[in-house]
């Protein structure tokens, strides 16, 4: 696979990251309220998990964009 001019993967990695974190968080409120209504269903649990994922792939995402930026700053003279 080519790695083409200006394209970073830690960069990729984090948009990828914030992406699915947004997404997992978003999911997880719809669904817990959902849960809220239904409360002998699984609904909450799911909920849970979701919005757990969501903060732990923004969390990944904030590590490689610190990492990308504490590179940066050493690569400079």
């Amino acid at each position: 696979m080519e790695r083409r001019e200006g394209t970073d993967p830690k960069r990729t990695r984090a948009m990828i990251a914030r992406s699915v974190g947004v997404m997992c968080i978003a999911i997880g409120f719809v669904a817990g309220m959902h849960g809220l209504d239904h409360p002998d269903s699984r609904w909450l649990q799911t909920s849970l998990g979701l919005i757990v994922t969501g903060l732990l792939a923004q969390g990944y995402a904030l590590y490689c964009t610190l990492l990308r930026i504490h590179e940066r700053h050493d690569s400079e003279p």
